[in-house]
């Protein structure tokens, strides 16, 4: 049982802090923004009120007493007992440099946020996270996402597709979806529970080559698709080689548990619509025909990625 705060329904922000100028001044912009805000000075104590009391966002200063804040991103990222919807922000005291932005992100950290400070670009970003992070939340009470991965699984990529197909069709703008298979072998057992550790790091390298704005989810037990808004077929095949690159540098542990240098095989399908106002299709029959463009498509490039090919059926793949 955890000590949700504030009951009072206000976001509530986690703050990491020694209490410095920077670190106040943030406390008081959020208060003022309409946050609650709870605040720990070291990363022990910020750490532990994580697992505690579920934060809607957690601000990390990049020096604390007893752990570097990029440190403690990548703790809190790693642990079980803290959502991987919830986003974390490093606060950095000076301009950061390239390598320092990198180091956060590669730890787990959403954004940095550095001088010179614009308050209100500041509120609007945190914002804009914290929907996120409640959308995931509902998502996940709804049953809208996969137990293993914590990504959408089908009911909640349809939902999805459905929401960003009527953002484009008011705005007669692109809509993609890539399907990504990955041929590797699955243990033995249910199919809810197969493969949660061996697939954390595929899902992770997922993660990392779509953008912010991409919906991802997960169509079976080794398949999944990315539903790109603002994307037309050129974005879409770019879309797919970014993931077949960053899902091919994992390394696969063999069964006496040695790294093999054999990266897993890929293969991906898609299917685009470059004005959803005009297109005679709905949302959803994206993911259906990209589902099936893995294993029936027009080949685009070499063997490994294809597009939907109208001359075949897409019934057997629909979501």
């Amino acid at each position: 049982m955890t000590e949700r705060m504030p009951q009072s329904g206000l976001p509530l922000v986690l703050l990491a802090g020694d209490g410095q100028e920077a670190t106040r001044w943030l406390r008081g912009l959020l208060e003022s923004g309409g946050y609650a805000v709870l605040q720990e000075r070291s990363a022990q104590h910020a750490l532990d009120r994580a697992r505690s009391t579920e934060p809607d966002v957690i601000l990390v200063d990049a020096e604390l007493p007893d752990m570097a804040g990029v440190e403690l991103c990548r703790t809190l990222r790693a642990d079980p007992r803290v959502s991987s919807s919830t986003p974390i922000l490093l606060t950095i005291r000076d301009a950061a440099t390239r390598a320092q932005r990198l180091a956060a992100l590669r730890a787990g950290a959403w954004e940095c946020i550095t001088p010179p400070h614009d308050a209100d670009e500041i509120l609007l970003k945190i914002g804009a996270y914290v929907h996120a992070k409640l959308d995931a939340d509902r998502a996940r009470t709804e049953g809208l996402l996969d137990a293993v991965t914590g990504l959408y699984n089908r009911q909640g990529l349809a939902r999805r597709a459905r929401e960003l197909g009527s953002q484009a069709f008011r705005e007669h703008g692109p809509l993609a979806c890539v399907v990504i298979a990955l041929d590797i072998e699955q243990p033995e057992g249910p199919a809810h529970q197969r493969g949660g550790a061996s697939l954390g790091r595929y899902v992770q390298a997922i993660k990392s080559a779509a953008r912010l704005s991409d919906v991802i989810g997960r169509l079976s037990a080794t398949e999944f698709a990315v539903l790109a808004p603002g994307t037309d077929a050129g974005g879409a095949r770019r879309l797919a080689e970014r993931l077949a690159s960053s899902v091919s540098t994992i390394t696969v542990a063999s069964a006496a548990g040695a790294p093999s240098a054999a990266p897993v095989r890929v293969r991906c399908g898609y299917e685009a619509v470059a004005n959803v106002g005009y297109a005679p299709i709905e949302p959803v029959d994206l993911l259906v025909r990209a589902a099936a463009a893995v294993r029936t498509g027009r080949a685009d490039s070499g063997g490994w990625l294809r597009r939907f090919d109208e001359g075949v059926s897409p019934a057997s793949s629909t979501p």
